[in-house]
């Protein structure tokens, strides 16, 4: 399959501050965080698919002898701009495509995607190609001081960005050596990234972000999900039905359609690339799909439009495709138990963001998945097998690679994350944070609190008498540690040292 699981097809420009790899306008992913796009404003990423009704195929005319099928009297599905879904384009792809080449190849795949996802295109949508370097150089986000220590106090309660790195900065460096392709809904453009010096289409790529252009031409890109975890139920949805749409339509190259391969798009950038906040960033492509085919075996691609006017409510609904649209997050209080010298950081002021975090399953399971390959120890607080699924063959199944449906995942409720800072007696600012969640039930916070032990004892912690924990010095996360159960809720409280943690919210 042409989906690739390390080089994101997606691209939001922070894609860990921004919450999703699409677009559905400026705002914020809830958690004090920007959803950003490849400019400052809202624009985002896709990728590809298609075929016929509900999985059968659509009908095709036989074309004449001389393989020349007329145009329809109107604008028809499988049929774009004066090319059909199965015609064979004469192209060639060794020295890149001329503008009336690539202007054949994305009629026929606007043609290809609308047969497969049985929707029509109502307008046209403009391709470009931009190189890697360009990309890198064009798509940096800037941020506030108070966002920013936001962000980085959010990835170090997950342990995937440790306090000698900057939050915004790794999630930039990953998502540039990692998008493909990102389709813009402000400009109502895709543009696909490329390694090459003579660009051609990647028609998979091309495919996938046109699923994206035709979702917003038909449902929009609702903006109302204002948390990560949101995001991610959303996005699971998004992305979900553009893979499963790409699923089918590569499936027919070789087949039924001749189709391009390489070029822009093509392939991923290599670089800065951390294996956690790439984890994080694929659940949507990783389980989405599994939901989607869900609502199509309940109802084909009309059920699957549906959801459209009611998306998933978090990752849960996502990893369990049966709680959707039925299960609802929990609300979760947690009152400011602080001392004087401690405040919460508020991200924003002037837009209509939380001043918390709601970081929930998927998020969890990066952080298990992340000490597989951290470097910290040799350690790891998960098996390979647990997270990594495997085909028949034994490599790594290329549609559904990662499993986020952990034990210490799957029943979680709800969540609710303050960040704190304070200026010390050296006028330092130190950070500290508060992270409640809640679960199905008290054995599902146990598993969950036990697991969460294990990932502080990862990364050096110690156990304390009082029952804390205490982080190793030469750790990136050196701080100290509580997690305290009560009933099916678990709190968790980060302090710089172990005498501070009642100071955070103990008070």
């Amino acid at each position: 399959m042409r989906r690739q699981f390390a080089a994101l097809c997606c691209a939001v420009v922070l894609l860990v501050l921004l919450a999703g790899c699409q677009g559905f306008g400026v705002g914020s992913d809830g958690d004090g965080t920007a959803t950003a796009s490849p400019t400052p404003e809202a624009d985002y990423v896709f990728t590809l698919d298609g075929e016929g009704s509900d999985d059968t195929a659509a009908p095709t005319a036989t074309p004449p002898a001389d393989g020349a099928r007329p145009d329809p009297e109107n604008d028809t599905i499988g049929w774009e701009n004066g090319y059909w879904h199965d015609e064979t384009l004469s192209v060639t792809t060794d020295d890149g495509l001329n503008e009336s080449e690539r202007a054949a190849v994305v009629a026929r795949s606007m043609a290809r995607v609308e047969f497969v996802r049985q929707l029509e295109f109502e307008r046209s949508v403009p391709v470009d190609t931009v190189s890697r370097a360009a990309y890198r150089a064009n798509n940096t986000y800037e941020t506030g001081e108070t966002l920013r220590r936001f962000d980085n106090a959010k990835f170090e309660a997950l342990f995937l960005v440790g306090e000698d790195r900057d939050s915004v900065a790794t999630q930039q460096g990953t998502l540039g050596s990692s998008v493909l392709g990102y389709y813009s809904s402000r400009r109502d453009a895709i543009v696909l990234v490329t390694d090459s010096e003579t660009p051609t289409i990647d028609e998979a790529t091309l495919g996938h972000e046109l699923v994206h252009a035709l979702q917003d031409q038909h449902f929009g890109f609702d903006g109302s999900a204002r948390t990560r975890d949101a995001v991610q139920g959303r996005n699971g949805l998004v992305e979900g039905d553009a893979a499963a749409t790409e699923d089918r339509y590569v499936a027919r190259c070789g087949e039924q359609w001749d189709c391009l391969s390489g070029g822009a798009g093509g392939g991923g950038g290599g670089g800065d690339r951390h294996f956690g906040i790439s984890f994080l960033v694929y659940f949507p492509y990783s389980d989405g799909p599994g939901l989607v085919e869900n609502l199509h075996d309940r109802g084909g691609w009309a059920r699957v439009n549906e959801a459209y006017d009611e998306t998933p409510e978090g990752a849960r609904e996502v990893m369990r495709p049966e709680d959707y649209p039925a299960w609802e997050p929990r609300n979760v209080t947690l009152s400011d138990r602080s001392t004087d010298e401690w405040e919460r950081v508020r991200p924003s002021t002037d837009r209509d963001r939380p001043d918390y975090a709601v970081v929930g399953p998927s998020a969890i399971a990066a952080s298990m998945a992340y000490t597989l390959a951290d470097g910290y120890n040799e350690s790891a607080v998960v098996s390979r097998r647990a997270v990594f699924n495997y085909a028949a063959s034994g490599g790594l199944d290329s549609t559904d690679p990662y499993n986020y449906a952990l034990p210490a995942t799957t029943e979680w409720e709800g969540g609710r994350m303050y960040a704190y800072t304070r200026a010390n007696a050296t006028n330092t600012t130190e950070t500290a944070y508060v992270w409640r969640t809640v679960w199905s039930d008290e054995a599902a916070a146990a598993t969950f609190a036990t697991t969460w032990e294990a990932v502080i004892a990862h990364w050096g912690g110690t156990e304390t008498a009082d029952g804390n924990w205490v982080i190793e010095s030469a750790s990136p996360f050196a701080d100290a540690v509580s997690v305290r159960v009560d009933g099916d809720t678990v709190t968790v409280v980060n302090a710089p040292t172990e005498a501070d943690l009642h100071e955070v919210h103990d008070a």
